[in-house]
């Protein structure tokens, strides 16, 4: 299973043609000799991640990309796609360049742009270039964010992480819940021992609520869904708000009053990683799904699937169950989104809550499936709908319009 902290981190990707100097760069910001380096063109077959703390940003992940112009055979294609693939987790990106702009990085920045992605032109081996205000004007056009260094003289690399520091976005701040609730109300966690988290943890939405309901100076009880009505016959008032794991909604929903307000964590996630909106208004196209139409489950981890795994077993029989009709339900899990190719003809992605993404890549991933008109839920949305309680799940949203 995937860190959760992983979903705090900013990801910078080093980007760029072959023997730029990117995996020198990379040693030169972590000030240690780290990633290999040759003067062999396309030493660095595969992204890899490199973490390390990075003031004022705190902790981040710099990621060393293969080489954009590799594309002379079959491998050298493969390389530069998981190139490609890495920026979807990028905060941003600096460009590393040793000579003027060619179609390569041309390429290269029309996907920045695409992917909202920040970046920064860095003119690297100025202690060998003879043309670099030459350079320097072929870029202008594309970006005002253009620095000067020498990674193997260690030139100028302060500066280059204080322009990290100033372009990188700061994510918008969205509670999980403490938005949801006042001081001194009582909130009840119905949480149940999920069996994909670490021995001795609960999972980060449920840690998350709990650290948000204590710093509002409300009341959190956590109790599990064969304990609620227990829990509820001992406290001498009614809940202000239960959030419970949406597999156990139709349990939960059994045990509590009508008038007591509800929702699901990963409703709640929905909101605090995502786009509640959309992620709700994507249910819609639940209802025009046909025979045999592609439907794409998305997880942003890879985990160790359990016998009855929420993504590949449970959402798909409910799914098909709710529409009587049988569907071609693929399914992807980990950091790299798919492949065009792959997602063009389907008709709905179900995305798990998000838990290990930042926000800024789940924003991504819903914009990418915006951007080829692809509806997107989330699995606290859909399980909800199949189990006919999502107005009431959303009704503690009274911004949001009914499904």
């Amino acid at each position: 299973m995937a860190s959760p902290m992983k979903g705090y981190r900013k990801y910078i990707a080093i980007t760029g043609k072959r023997n730029v100097g990117k995996s020198t760069l990379i040693n030169a910001i972590l000030d240690q000799d780290i990633a290999i380096i040759s003067d062999k063109p396309g030493t660095t077959t595969d992204p890899v991640y490199r973490s390390m703390e990075l003031a004022p940003l705190g902790p981040i992940t710099l990621v060393d990309t293969p080489g954009i112009d590799d594309d002379e055979n079959e491998i050298g294609k493969k390389r530069i796609n998981k190139a490609n693939k890495a920026l979807y987790k990028a905060d941003i990106s600096l460009l590393v360049v040793t000579d003027v702009v060619s179609e390569y990085e041309k390429k290269l920045i029309d996907n920045f742009n695409k992917l909202n992605i920040p970046f920064i032109v860095v003119i690297n081996k100025i202690d060998e270039l003879t043309n670099i205000e030459e350079i320097k004007k072929s870029y202008i056009e594309f970006t005002k964010e253009i620095v000067e260094i020498s990674a193997k003289e260690h030139k100028n690399i302060e500066y280059l992480k204080k322009k990290i520091s100033e372009i990188t976005p700061n994510d918008e701040e969205i509670p999980l819940i403490a938005d949801l609730i006042e001081p001194g109300q009582l909130v009840v966690l119905v949480v149940p021992i999920d069996l994909g988290a670490p021995k001795g943890r609960l999972i980060m939405p449920q840690v998350t609520a709990i650290r948000e309901i204590l710093d509002r100076e409300a009341i959190a009880i956590v109790t599990k869904e064969r304990e609620l009505r227990h829990t509820l016959a001992k406290l001498n008032q009614k809940p202000d708000l239960v959030v419970t794991d949406s597999q156990s909604v139709m349990k939960v929903v059994s045990d509590i009053d009508f008038d007591t307000p509800l929702t699901t964590f990963s409703i709640l996630e929905a909101r605090h990683k995502g786009d509640l909106n959309v992620l709700s208004d994507g249910i819609k196209a639940i209802e025009n799904l046909e025979e045999n139409d592609k439907v794409i489950i998305m997880e942003g981890c890879s985990h160790r699937p359990l016998t009855e795994d929420i993504g590949r077993v449970k959402i798909p029989r409910w799914l098909t169950n709710h529409l009587g009709i049988n569907l071609n339900i693929e399914f992807f899990a980990g950091v790299d989104f798919p492949d065009y190719e792959i997602i063009k003809d389907a008709k709905l992605i179900i995305h798990c809550g998000g838990c290990t993404l930042t926000r800024k890549n789940m924003l991504r991933r819903i914009h990418i499936a915006n951007m080829y008109s692809i509806p997107i839920v989330n699995y606290g949305v859909i399980i909800s709908y199949l189990h006919g309680v999502l107005d009431r799940a959303l009704e503690i949203f009274p911004e949001l319009k009914k499904v």
